[in-house]
């Protein structure tokens, strides 16, 4: 044998098995839904608008008061909007819905790093990843929940916005995509294993 039929041979020997399609699809797919929520978690406090009550919007930047022949009246002291600690706990709330952005761009990182540069430590970026994501879901969910309680007395089902519903369907898909990341690395099979799914 040759040289170069023997470096061939090695070559052959040490190649990792093709992941599945149906592996790849879903990763894909778990990937663009987290980028997805993203956008829409970013559109959401970036906006910030996420109240409207009673001729007020609240958000969590600034407080507006809407007036019949008016423009809005907008402000960013939000102790003029006379709720009670309404100025302290929308630090609170856009300290959290910000970080929550944060760590999953973070963790979609990992998770494309772990697809476009498959090596040794793949799984575990992509688990990482995906553990950051959930991480982004419990801080968003937890910055939605503590608004719902901070204006439990101005809330109706009409008066949430769309910027609203943004980052509750982020924090939904931030959930869905970190439990099914932890899920499809559990059930395939490792690079150098012989199975597929």
């Amino acid at each position: 044998m040759t040289a170069i039929g023997a470096q061939a041979q090695r070559l052959l020997a040490h190649r990792r098995p093709q992941k599945a399609f149906f592996e790849t699809f879903i990763r894909s797919l778990i990937i663009l839904c987290v980028a997805i929520a993203v956008v829409l978690s970013s559109i959401s406090v970036c906006d910030g608008r996420w109240l409207l009550a009673r001729g007020e919007l609240f958000g969590l930047w600034h407080f507006c008061a809407i007036g019949n022949d008016s423009a809005p009246r907008c402000v960013t002291d939000l102790r003029l909007a006379r709720v009670e600690g309404l100025s302290v706990g929308m630090i609170l709330i856009r300290s959290m819905v910000s970080s929550a952005v944060a760590v999953a761009i973070f963790g979609l990182e990992l998770l494309m790093v772990s697809q476009v540069c498959e090596d040794a430590s793949s799984r575990r970026k992509w688990s990482m990843g995906s553990v950051l994501i959930l991480g982004s879901f419990l801080l968003s969910a937890t910055g939605v929940l503590s608004f719902l309680i901070l204006m439990k007395d101005h809330l109706t089902f009409t008066g949430f916005t769309l910027t609203y519903w943004c980052e509750f369907i982020a924090a939904f898909l931030f959930f869905l995509n970190g439990i099914s990341g932890l899920h499809i690395n559990s059930i395939t099979q490792p690079r150098n294993g012989a199975g597929k799914i």
